[in-house]
């Protein structure tokens, strides 16, 4: 079973940057679909961008073009590079995984491990 342990998160003024990572145990990581959510307060956990272990990346509308989801398996590490980040972008961030894909990878409850989350605060 992989266990993964986000860092990188921090304060940033609106249209500032960051880079979050989700570093993975586990030998079995390169096979992982993994993912990033994140969860503004009051309000649910929503999907954020996918990358499956082929390399195919998702994203939600609302970031896509201006956040990058990527992976670098020797590390076992997925990176989430966000740029012109908004106020709206403020909330915890969770890197998931997934051992299957689908149609579904919206859908948080079809993920199988996930780690504690970083907080992204963006100020306006």
């Amino acid at each position: 079973q992989v266990q993964l342990v986000e860092s990188g998160g921090g304060s940033v003024q609106a249209g500032g940057s960051l880079r979050i990572s989700c570093a993975a145990s586990g030998r079995t990581f390169s096979s992982y679909n993994m993912g990033w959510f994140r969860q503004a307060p009051g309000k649910e956990r929503e999907f954020v961008a996918i990358i499956t272990w082929s390399g195919n990346t998702y994203y939600a509308d609302s970031v896509k073009g201006r956040f990058t989801i990527s992976r670098e398996n020797a590390k076992n590490t997925v990176y989430l590079q966000m740029n012109s980040l908004k106020p709206e972008d403020t909330a915890v961030y969770y890197c998931s995984g997934a051992r299957a894909f689908g149609s579904w990878y919206e859908e948080q409850h079809r993920y199988d491990v996930w780690g504690q989350g970083t907080q992204a605060t963006v100020s306006s």
